[in-house]
């Protein structure tokens, strides 16, 4: 028997993608016209210094002007084009691409008034696609650029944590905000980042079958440190796994740790909104 469409969960409050790289996309206007008729009205996109950063931070006024012609088409007068802001770093992937050319113009770039965090930034044990040493030291350099800039510090980390927590420690939480992007562990670790003060964003795997370590630690993050993202176009949630992620699917991660929290779906995401709008305002704050 065929299955009929999916429908999107419909929260009854905004809710924010926290992490999202729109210049993987297709089409960057059509996710975030969905995204606006899904009720995510703010979302933030992921800039690598390393990576062409210029064709996000020329592209994306096209791209918001696009999205608000197709939204008009539609007549919905009270749907508007999400604000979108950019975070800005270099992964630990590129970590050996990392030059003072990279570190100047990230630096440049951060200055504009749409930046609103450093990342993603970190250390990623699982490919080793730089050498573990220099994403080290890169790691440290770049949240003493978060310190610098004073903007948050959004972090990946995997198969890293304890790496991750030693530099955390030692160079010190920016004065902006630390965010730990797709957390995907249980709440022993969770526990000590939330010791750092740190803001805690789940991504699709939260919605995975097997799961049940990270939905209990999404059970128990302080509401006001919870935050959701899809890091689209990876690790689409339940019932998209599998295909492209976007912005709009935000909803279903949301609606999925409303269900674990007990919560109702607006509560939360009207918390994760405000919590997003909270850590990632940039110069705005």
């Amino acid at each position: 028997m065929a299955k009929g469409p999916i429908e999107i969960p419909q929260l009854g409050a905004p809710t924010a993608d926290t992490h999202a790289h729109l210049d993987m996309l297709d089409d960057p206007a059509g996710a975030l016209e969905r995204a606006a008729l899904a009720g995510v009205p703010y979302v933030v996109t992921v800039v690598d210094a390393t990576e062409a950063p210029q064709g996000t931070f020329d592209g994306l006024q096209s791209w918001l002007d696009e999205a608000a012609t197709r939204l008009e088409n539609w007549g919905i007068g009270e749907v508007k084009v999400p604000d979108v802001r950019i975070i800005l770093g270099v992964h630990p992937h590129n970590a050996k691409d990392y030059t003072e050319e990279a570190q100047e113009l990230m630096l440049r770039l951060s200055a504009d008034d749409r930046v609103v965090g450093i990342g993603e930034i970190g250390l990623d044990f699982h490919y080793d696609h730089s050498p573990r040493d220099v994403q080290r030291d890169v790691f440290r350099v770049q949240l003493a650029a978060a310190h610098r800039c004073n903007l948050p510090a959004i972090v990946h980390l995997r198969e890293a944590h304890a790496d991750g927590l030693e530099i955390l420690r030692d160079v010190g939480v920016p004065a902006g905000g630390l965010v730990i992007h797709c957390f995907t562990g249980d709440k022993e670790l969770l526990g000590h980042f939330v010791e750092l003060g740190a803001y805690i964003s789940f991504a699709g795997p939260v919605t995975f079958k097997s799961a049940e370590n990270i939905r209990a630690a999404a059970a128990v993050v302080p509401l006001d440190r919870l935050l959701v993202e899809t890091d689209s176009p990876f690790m689409a949630p339940e019932p998209h796994r599998g295909k492209t992620n976007e912005p709009a699917w935000t909803v279903f991660t949301a609606a999925r740790i409303a269900e674990v929290r007990g919560m109702a779906t607006a509560d939360l995401a009207q918390a994760t909104y405000d919590n997003a709008r909270r850590i990632l305002s940039g110069r705005d704050a």
